[in-house]
Parts: C-alpha cells; sequence; structure tokens
C-alpha cells in the first residue's frame, strides 16, 4: 500500500491534535507527519505511534514535498499557506472557514457528497461543525424526500472554541465553586451556569456568521441552492459535543416510522430514539466517538409535512477532525 506524506498546519490545538488521533486510529498509511503551526509552538515534541515528532513554524517552504495537508488553523493562517501549498503539489484539506463558499472548492461530508472531492484544484473545505452534525442526520430523510427548510437551534459545547473554551468551563466553575469572582475572556460572558446566545458576528438581518452556515453550507453539500435555514446557535456550559434541534419540511410527508427506519440505516447515524425508556441523544454519550445519534422523532405539530428530530454529535471528531480524515482518505483512494 502506497505511504502518504502527511501534514497537519495548526497542529497544537485541539482539532489539530485530535487530527493526529484520527490517522493513528484509523491506520491512515502515513511515510512522514509533519506538524506545523506558529512561532510560538515551534520546537515542541509531540507523540504519533510511539515517536516524538518535533513541531516546526509553518511558512511558505514549509510543504515541499507532502501529499496531504490538514488544515486546523484559522482563516487568515488557511489563505496565507493556501497558495503554497498547492504550489507544492498537496492537497490541502482545510477546516477553516475560508474557502467553503468558493465555487471551485469542494465543500465535503464523506457520507454525504464524497464524489465532490474529484473536483478538487488543491483545495477541499470542511464544512462547519454543526453543518455537519446536522446534514449527517438528516443526508437520508432528504434523499427520502428533498428538504425544501430547516428550523435549527444548535447547543454548542465550549470546545468549539478550542482548548482555551475548555479550560474557561473549568476555571469558571471552579472559582464559583470556591465563592471566587469570574472573568470571561474566551467568552463574552460567564459560561457556567449559564447559556450565550451568540456565535460569530452579525452577519445577515439579525442573524450570526456561525447561524447562517447551516444554510449557506447546506445549499452546496446537498446541492439544493433553495434550501432555506433559520439557525439559532446557543453556547451552552458542556465540554463536548455539539446538540442540535432540527424541524425540517420535506417535499413529500415522511412518516416517523419511515424517517426511524432511514436514520437507523443512514451511514454516520446511530438511532437513539425510545422516548418511553428515556433513549434520546446526550453529548455524554456521544463525544470521543464520530456516529451522529439521533432520536426524538416526531411530527411537526404546525405542518403536515413536517418532521423534528434531535441530534448530538462530536464536534471535535466528525464535527471536524474525523470528516477531514475522511476526506484525506477519499483523496488518497483508501
Amino acid at each position: 500500500m502506497r505511504q502518504y506524506r502527511i501534514g497537519i498546519l495548526g497542529a497544537t490545538g485541539a482539532v489539530g491534535r485530535e487530527m493526529m488521533k484520527v490517522l493513528e486510529e484509523r491506520k491512515f498509511p502515513i511515510s512522514e507527519l509533519r506538524l506545523l503551526a506558529g512561532a510560538g509552538s515551534a520546537g515542541k515534541r509531540i507523540g504519533f505511534i510511539g515517536k516524538e515528532h518535533t513541531v516546526v513554524q509553518a511558512s511558505e517552504d514549509a510543504f515541499e514535498g507532502l501529499d496531504i495537508v490538514l488544515g486546523a488553523a484559522e482563516n487568515d493562517i488557511a489563505m496565507r499557506f493556501a497558495p503554497a501549498i498547492v504550489k507544492a503539489g498537496a492537497v490541502f484539506v482545510d477546516n477553516s472557514s475560508a474557502f467553503r463558499l468558493y465555487e471551485d472548492v469542494p465543500l465535503v461530508v464523506s457520507e454525504i457528497n464524497p464524489e465532490d472531492v474529484r473536483k478538487h484544484r488543491g483545495i477541499i473545505a470542511n464544512p462547519n461543525c454543526t453543518t455537519i452534525i446536522s446534514l449527517v442526520a438528516l443526508n437520508a430523510l432528504n434523499k427520502e424526500s428533498p428538504i425544501e427548510s430547516i428550523i435549527a437551534s444548535s447547543y454548542q459545547a465550549v470546545s468549539g472554541a478550542g482548548a482555551q473554551g475548555i479550560s474557561e468551563l473549568s476555571e469558571e466553575t471552579a472559582a464559583i465553586a470556591a465563592g471566587e469572582a469570574v472573568k470571561p475572556s474566551v467568552f463574552p460572558y460567564q459560561i457556567a451556569y449559564n447559556v450565550i446566545p451568540q456565535i460569530g458576528s452579525e452577519a445577515f438581518m439579525g442573524y450570526t456568521s456561525e447561524e447562517m452556515k447551516l444554510q449557506n453550507e447546506g445549499r452546496k453539500i446537498l446541492h439544493s441552492p433553495e434550501l432555506k435555514v433559520s439557525c439559532t446557535c446557543v453556547r451552552v456550559p458542556v465540554f463536548r459535543s455539539h446538540s442540535v434541534s432540527l424541524l425540517i419540511r420535506t417535499k413529500e410527508k415522511i412518516s416517523v416510522a419511515r424517517a426511524r427506519e432511514l436514520i437507523a440505516a443512514a451511514a454516520g447515524c446511530r438511532l437513539t430514539d425510545d422516548i418511553a425508556n428515556r433513549v434520546y441523544p446526550m453529548p455524554l454519550d456521544t463525544s470521543d466517538q464520530d456516529l451522529v445519534y439521533v432520536g426524538r422523532i416526531r411530527d411537526d405539530l404546525t405542518d403536515e409535512r413536517g418532521l423534528n428530530l434531535w441530534c448530538c454529535g462530536d464536534q471535535l471528531r466528525k464535527g471536524a477532525a474525523t470528516n477531514a480524515v475522511q476526506i484525506a482518505e477519499i483523496v488518497a483512494g483508501l
């Protein structure tokens, strides 16, 4: 089997480290792993499959010889180094939002539109974490009858803001327990014992940038340019795994029984739907694994073609690192 030379841009962050974990778990055939980050992280040593790797500073000439680069850095870093990555002959699988809506950049969820990978010109975009989790849950329903509209509310874990988000929740919880003052820095308000109904900056008619991603990215991934989405994104005091409440309207009615059948058989999903026995998706059950759990499936009481459901998925794994590695597997023909 061919071995691949893999780079991770932003290797020391939460998503970058998760990418390493997923690469090892999935036994991706690697002949070289090159860890790249900012100057402040250069020189750090990180273990991977029993070997220590030294983090090197990202620069325009740091990508020579690589086959695939997994991006786990912010938009400005991705945009700065993307030309150098492509020039070096590598395929850039980018987790930032920098290129997601570019017409010539495929936006891919491995279970939904893997064929779009073939259209790349050196860059493939990994969708937003909430978009991935939601669309994996909905994909089988959309195939049964096209989804015309989605009303969504997301309950997003603090790890969606990176390792610093996890630290802030931990520190605030400890401070409150000790009777000490809380001083938020990552989030605009105290997140411990609170929810914050804004993620991202205002982007369109009072909706935030995070809230518009489900519509804009969903249209591209599902090849459904008329899809309408109304979304509210909320940060909640949960360490890991995003939850999403979804109300969909399909072109033709899908019964609850049929929806359960479709989701139970869908790639990337696990049906957990038995309210009588208190079985439904929860963050604690869905963390540190790659399936999207789907439950609370029920008819909408306001629209005869509507269905309600609730889903949970690990946004660091399937919502970011795992989907990126799955895209790399498609690129490599694995």
